[in-house]
This record gives structure tokens, sequence and C-alpha cells, in this order.
């Protein structure tokens, strides 16, 4: 799959106003931004434009606001902004209305200012026409490079691409590259690393990658739902009751493709301090609980990931974020930096593990859209890229 959406680069920009809807919900403790990759990945963007003469109007929402809620302001995002680009980025009161209206109006070439959330505003989310069309006025193009929000069919992200000439940034661009090579023309083999907790959130993914994959390999919560497919006990461990026929028939249609943990760590309690032990995965006690994949089953995993030509990786391989039960996943993570394939990190939690175990910079690719690349890798139509002008 070719990526066959107009982008920047497209387009003229000289002495226009660009409209340029960023994904900016970032992670913040008391006020303070925690993590700032995904402003540093709208950088390239927003330079591009001011390098061609235009200027930029940035627009993002932050969090699950219930209207005007101070504490998602996105006050310390225009700062972090500022610094990155060397140049002042004023947060303007709001993202619509005649005050609004008259600062964008009065940008020259070069300058940049951002809107305050706009899911301040509840016809945001409801993609109300008339809130895009204001937030049209603004600028004379759109550009869409928020990736993270590709697969909602909001107004800053499908409504205001119906009335403005819509054109993907950079972002958008690599992130479609790099899942839609994966999916549609790997190099082999083929290796999907699937972990998380549910079964129920990933059937899409498997159902659009099983034909696909050379291997498929679960770990994380959702694989205790397969164990007990295969009529293992599983005590105490997390399970999908719902979907055990679904693991049942993927097991009977795909046993050969399909890569199980072998063995498991397990634990009395879910706590970092909770007594543990490695069990054979047809093994685990009653009442102790399956936390990470065992020794032998990170070996098989990380020899599968290891010799890949193309591996996507989304979904932890235990409780990662309590120390004693990250063994599994930072094994992976390091895996994943070994293999000299194309290495592509599905956003979300596998993208917080990439970070933590400091190999974000040594793979091929990490997403910044946890809900929109699961949804890329079902194979699904993001309304947010759908919406953007084709070349």
């Amino acid at each position: 799959m070719s990526f066959n959406k107009k982008t920047v680069k497209d387009i003229d920009l000289k002495g226009k106003r660009a409209f340029v809807r960023c994904d900016f919900n970032v992670p913040l403790k008391d006020g303070a931004i925690t993590d700032d990759r995904r402003i540093r990945a709208a950088l390239p963007t927003i330079q591009h434009i001011l390098e061609q003469g235009g200027s930029a109007i940035l627009a993002s929402h932050l969090g699950r606001p219930k209207g005007v809620t101070p504490e998602f302001t996105l006050a310390p995002v225009a700062k972090r902004l500022s610094e990155l680009l060397g140049r002042p980025v004023e947060l303007l009161p709001d993202c619509v209305g005649p005050e609004v209206e008259a600062a964008c109006a009065k940008l020259q070439p070069g300058q940049v200012v951002l809107l305050e959330n706009v899911r301040f505003h509840p016809e945001e989310e409801k993609n109300d026409p008339e809130f895009a069309a204001k937030l049209a006025k603004l600028a004379d193009v759109y550009v869409n490079d928020a990736f993270g929000t590709a697969h909602r069919a909001h107004a800053s992200t499908e409504g205001i691409a119906r009335i403005l000439p819509g054109v993907a940034g950079f972002l958008i661009e690599k992130e479609l590259d790099y899942l839609g090579k994966a999916v549609e023309d790997p190099k082999r083999p083929f290796v999907a690393v699937l972990g998380g907790a549910k079964v129920k959130d990933k059937i899409g993914v498997i159902e659009n990658l099983m034909p696909k994959v050379d291997k498929l390999v679960i770990g994380g919560g959702m694989a205790f739902t397969f164990l007990k497919a295969k009529g293992y006990g599983i005590g105490a461990s997390l399970l999908d009751e719902g979907n055990i026929e679904f693991a049942k028939t993927v097991i009977e249609n795909h046993g050969d493709k399909v890569l199980l943990p072998v063995d498991v760590l397990i634990a009395d309690k879910l706590d970092p301090q909770a007594q543990t032990k490695v069990v054979p995965a047809d093994a685990i006690p009653d009442g102790w609980i399956g936390v990470d994949i065992g020794p032998k089953t990170i070996e098989a995993f990380a020899g599968a990931v290891r010799s890949a030509g193309t591996v996507v990786w989304n979904g932890p391989m235990g409780v990662f974020e309590m120390e004693p039960f990250a063994e599994g996943t930072k094994a992976l993570a390091q895996a994943m930096a070994e293999c000299a394939g194309t290495t592509v990190v599905g956003g979300g939690d596998s993208a917080a593990a990439a970070e933590k175990f400091g190999v974000a910079e040594k793979v091929s690719h990490v997403s910044t859209g946890g809900g929109a690349s699961l949804e890329f890798l079902e194979g699904r139509v993001l309304p947010g890229i759908a919406a953007l002008a084709d070349r």
C-alpha cells in the first residue's frame, strides 16, 4: 500500500495560513509535561510550513475535559513548543470566536500560534459542521498531522477537511508508510507480536493479520485465554471468558503460525512484593496469577523477533509497570532493537515500554497512536485520513 494522499510537500504554502491539527495529548504531572515525544514528532511539519513562507495555527486536544477545564489547558505545550522551535508560540484564549479570528488574521509568514484545547467545546467530538466551519475560517489550508486521533471523525480531524483543502503532515505520512508497508508488503518472515490484557481488543487485528503473518506471537494477559482454550488450567490469571471459542478457532486453524507461552511467571497476588515462581504453561496452580512470560518463552519469542524481516509489536508481555514482572516485555523490546529487519512498535503501552527500556531510538518506527494504529492494523479506514485530498 503506497501512501496516496497529498502531503504538505504537494501544496504551495507561501503567504498561507495553515491550520495544523497536531496530537499534543501529552502526559502531565502537576502541570508539567512528563514525555514530550508527541510534541517533537510534530516539529518537521511545522518547520516545513514556516520554511515555505507560511504561518501555522496549531490545534490539539488534551485529555477528556468536560467543557472548559483549566487543568487541561495547552499552556505547558505552548511553552515547550516555543523552546523546541526557538521562536515564540502564543497560546490563544480559545480555538474559535472573534478574538481568535482577529489574532489568526494578522499572522505573518513564519509566525506560530496555538489554539486552546479544541475539546473545551463539546461540538468538537460531535463533529458539528458549524463548529468545523468556525475552525476553517481561521486558515487557508488544512494539514492533519494528528495520527493519534485519525481514527476519530471529529470537527478538527474530519469536519474541517470537508471545507478547507486537506493534506497530510509528515508524521501521518511516516506512520502510514511504516504501518502500511508492514501489513501490505512486509519483508519476510513477517512476525506480529500481540500482548496486553484482553483478547477482545485484538480480535480485529488477529483476523486481519493472520493470513499475512508467518508467525503470530501471543503474550501478556491475553495469552491466558488461549492457554485456557487449549484446556490448560490458568489459576486466577486474566481470562476473557467470552472469547475462549475465538481463541480455540485461531489455534485449530492456524496452530502452525501461533506461538504461545510454554512457561510463565506466576505470583500469589498482583503486587511487586508478591511471592513468585516460574511454572510450565499447563501447570498454573489454583489461586496463582500469571504476571509475565517465563525464561523459555522469552528465548522463543525473542528468537522469532530477532530473525524477522518485519516485526509489528502491539502490547506488553506482562505487568511491566511492576519491576518484578517486567522481564518479558524488556527482553522483547531488546530483541526488537537487535532485529536487522523493519521493526514497528504500535503505540500505547508498547510505545511506553520501548521508551522505558531505552529502545525507542533503536527501532524503525514507534507509532504515536495507540487506538489509531490498532484500528489501522485491523484494516479499518481511518476517517481523519480518508478526508484528506488524494494525490
